[in-house]
Parts: C-alpha cells; structure tokens; sequence
C-alpha cells in the first residue's frame, strides 16, 4: 500500500517480489525528472508564467524545474537512452550531440554509474584519454564476515569498501613479491 508519506509493505513478501518493487520504484523516480522536463516544456509552449505555476504545483524550486527542463531539452526522446538514467543524460548534456552521444554510449556499454561517467569524462578532459574504467565485481558474504570486516573497518577508520580494497591490494602485492624472480 502506497500512501504520499509511506509505502507499507506485508511481512511476508518473497524477496523476488521485494526487488521487483525497488526496481519499479527507481523507474518511476528515475522518470520522474524526463516527465516534469517534458511537463515543463509544454508548459512554455502553451501557458504563461509556467515556472510560478510549475513552483506552486511541485514545490521544488526554479533552478530545480529549470534543470529538468533543460536536459530534457537537450535530449529529445527517441535520443534518450533507457538503460541509463536521468542524471547519466544531465551530465554530458552541455557538451555537443556527438560528444553526447559517444558519452552515454560508453556509460551503456560499460555499464557506467553515473559517479563514474563523471569521472571518465574529467579524466577525458585533464589527460585526453579516458580514465581506466571501474569494473564492478559483485561479493556475497555470509553475515558474520560482512559484520567482521565492517568491524575491521571501523577499527582503521575506514569505510567497509575502502577497507576491503586495501586489504586485496596488500594481499596482491605480498602474493607477487614472494614469487621468485624470472631472470630474462
């Protein structure tokens, strides 16, 4: 049951159930930025003062509607990529079709959050090539390791990722110093 303030949801839901409802919930928020962008748009098209009224009706402020009307703008909808989310298209939507286009095509094929699209177009920018790309490794741990290691990180003041990163890289590098020399 979905209230404005609340989503209650039965103790007994099956946990496949669970994750199809979180995945329906992030399209529809996710949406939410194209089709107040849209909304707007035609509001300029047909009605006067459409960011007073747009204000009194949503509640979010003028540079938050104007930023979806912006990048909805930017990206006509047969160009928007359905794979990637809004904020993917917000960030390449000051750069030219092309560069738009290479952009979220490799956010697509990489399977790029948006954090790092960011991050490889920065990098792009500073150095001329792109930064090597993040590869996301999936880790499932029982319980009690999670609550070990979370432990673990706290203790080094670290948070639970960057620990475990610095650990396999420690791991990493004692494995190959100990291996003998190879002599050429």
């Amino acid at each position: 049951m979905t209230r404005r303030t609340a989503l209650t949801i039965p103790h007994d839901m099956p946990i496949g159930e669970w994750r199809n409802l979180g995945r329906q919930i992030f399209v529809i928020t996710d949406s939410s930025g194209w089709w107040l962008g849209d909304w707007l748009i035609f509001g300029q098209a047909n009605f006067p003062d459409r960011y007073k009224r747009a204000i009194a009706e949503t509640s979010l402020d003028y540079q938050t509607l104007r930023n979806y009307a912006w990048v909805a703008r930017q990206f006509a909808p047969e160009r928007r990529r359905e794979r990637l989310s809004f904020q993917h298209h917000a960030e390449v939507a000051s750069l030219d079709t092309d560069q738009q286009d290479l952009w979220l095509t490799r956010a697509e094929q990489f399977t790029w959050s948006r954090n790092e699209l960011r991050r490889q177009i920065r990098a792009s920018k500073n150095g001329g090539e792109p930064a090597d790309p993040v590869v996301q490794i999936q880790l499932n741990l029982i319980a009690d390791r999670r609550q070990l290691w979370q432990q673990a990180a706290e203790v080094t003041q670290q948070d639970l990722m960057g620990w475990i990163v610095n650990n396999l890289d420690r791991a990493a590098a004692t494995q190959i110093e100990s291996l003998p020399a190879v002599s050429s």
